[in-house]
């Protein structure tokens, strides 16, 4: 069985040992990318993730070896998952087995259990199962593991960055523990950085990283450990070769499958680098030789990487996460933050349609009747992408974003809707009154459809007094306005519409029409039909 590329290992049968290449960072080859080089050698070098790695912690019982926990590690990329698992294979009498979902199923799987079980039936060596992008296991083949790990045959160490809640099974889910790596900060970066560059393992002390060259590495790396210290690789190569000084081992550039954009298994996550010692905050060895170390400015460091690494994935937690926080940014009419999360999207390829699905809806639900232009406007914004698509439509887009979160808010419509499903859903439901039911057709008059009914335009308010819903609704009120914007008038005018309607207001002419009706609505009786020869004011449709 082959390892997929991940390490460097022996076939499964043969216990792998931590002094076998490939499982100890120490003895990686000179030539091999920065990031792989600079991996920790044990857990008290990782650098970040604080909080898995304190006396007793599942993370550090795994890689002691104290205990046969089952593990999945859910994280970004360049958090240190694949790092953890190399420490894992380096712990001693135990074999350590590696897959990735990309390039094996299930017969893999169970060849690995059956070598698993065999051996422990012979009193070998206990199995470490380590399956990288495990969330691209279908259902099937994650069920596959099921019994391995509740018997422990193998301990499961299992890496992921999508949510294991949506895309892990739950039963694989519950007989292990989850750890969640948190994306590094810009501190734990800085500091892998200025290792990098003084350890032996590393750059050797024959560059210095000029101030604001370190800052923009750090600022762009997005937090990816692989990320920044691929492109330090790249600057160091650029700075060598420009200075026409020796080049030290590997940094000539980023090796192949070394590209911190890449998948988390591909490369090293370089979560942790160099081993704790005491050095200065920003150590400027001589070289090799005495050499004066070659410095690497900020033109160099930006032409290793002029794009910051945006953390967004279409398919899982980025894509929702950040919709999420446009909407509620929205909502909370914080334009700003809105504009921010807009751009995150746009930055990052997400579909632009979807976000104008977004903000039609929100137009509805969350500023409704306080604004009425909302919903035309993010209409408009949609049908504007429509028409022109990127990268000029993001203007629309934005102005449509801009617009939704100055406006006023009301979810009145939201728990309007809300509320006469509800009512509709528990049965509240009953006939159509017959003033009501449609009477264009022969013979309905016989039946008494439309009996009784009575044109609002006849009345000089517009308004008539009529039961308009069933029984069992009658003197509901779904619909409570707010005093937000546009819909405090409505708020002032709807009490006095219900009154009339429910048959509770004085009679015709005890109020004025611009009471009740909206100040732009048409004179009452002008040009209004026969209700005789109408009665049905949407009837046609049938």
């Amino acid at each position: 069985m082959e390892s997929a590329g991940l390490f460097d290992l022996d076939p499964v049968a043969a216990p792998v040992r931590p002094d076998l290449a490939g499982s100890d960072p120490a003895v990686s080859s000179a030539d091999a990318p920065l990031a792989v080089r600079m991996r920790p050698r044990d857990i008290d070098e990782l650098v970040g993730q604080d909080h898995l790695r304190a006396a007793g912690a599942p993370l550090r019982r795994l890689v002691e070896g104290d205990a046969p926990l089952s593990v999945i590690l859910w994280g970004p990329p360049g958090s240190g998952k694949t790092t953890i698992a190399h420490l894992v294979a380096a712990a001693t009498n135990r074999r350590f087995v590696a897959l990735s979902a990309l390039s094996s199923g299930v017969k893999e799987v169970r060849e690995v259990i059956a070598t698993a079980r065999a051996a422990r039936r012979r009193g070998g060596d206990p199995t470490v199962l380590f399956i990288d992008e495990v969330h691209r296991f279908t259902k099937t083949q994650q069920d596959s593991l099921l019994a391995a790990v509740e018997d422990r045959t193998v301990t499961l160490l299992a890496a992921t960055t999508e949510n294991p809640y949506f895309s892990v099974v739950s039963p694989l889910l519950s007989r292990c523990v989850l750890l969640t790596l948190q994306q590094l900060g810009s501190d734990s970066v800085r500091q892998l950085v200025r290792r990098a560059v003084t350890d032996e393992r590393g750059l050797a002390g024959r560059v210095r990283l000029a101030p604001d060259a370190e800052d923009h590495l750090v600022r762009l790396s997005g937090g990816d450990a692989r990320k920044a210290l691929t492109a330090l690789e790249a600057a160091a190569g650029s700075a060598l070769a420009t200075h026409a000084g020796p080049a030290p081992d590997g940094a000539d550039g980023p090796a192949d499958g070394a590209d911190g954009a890449g998948a988390d298994g591909d490369g090293a996550d370089g979560a942790g680098t160099g081993r704790d010692r005491a050095e200065p905050d920003r150590a400027e060895p001589d070289g090799a030789g005495g050499v004066e170390p070659v410095e690497i400015d900020l033109a160099t460091a930006e032409a290793a990487v002029d794009t910051a690494a945006v953390r967004y994935d279409r398919d899982g937690d980025g894509h929702y996460d950040i919709s999420s926080a446009l909407i509620k940014s929205l909502r909370g009419s914080d334009v700003d933050a809105a504009l921010h999360w807009f751009a995150r999207m746009i930055v990052a390829g997400e579909d632009p349609r979807f976000i104008a699905r977004r903000l039609i809806i929100f137009a509805s639900e969350d500023v409704g009747m306080a604004d009425p232009q909302a919903l035309p406007v993010a209409v408009a914004a949609a049908e504007a992408l429509d028409r022109v698509g990127l990268p000029e439509a993001k203007l629309n887009l934005g102005q449509a974003v801009v617009h939704l979160a100055t406006a006023p808010k009301s979810n009145s419509v939201t728990a309007a809707v809300g509320a006469a499903i509800a009512d509709v859903q528990a049965g509240r439901t009953g006939l159509v009154p017959r003033a009501l039911r449609d009477a264009h057709y022969s013979g309905a008059r016989g039946l008494g459809h439309g009996t009784g009914y009575r044109y609002p335009h006849d009345d000089p308010r517009g308004v008539v007094t009529q039961q308009y819903p069933p029984d069992e609704a009658a003197g509901r009120d779904y619909y409570t306005p707010s005093r937000h914007g546009a819909e405090r008038a409505v708020a002032d005018r709807l009490p006095k519409i219900r009154q009339i309607v429910r048959g509770t207001a004085s009679p015709p002419g005890g109020g004025s029409l611009s009471e009740v009706r909206a100040p732009d609505a048409k004179a009452a009786g002008a040009d209004s039909p026969n209700p005789d020869a109408n009665p049905d004011t949407g009837g046609a449709g049938r």
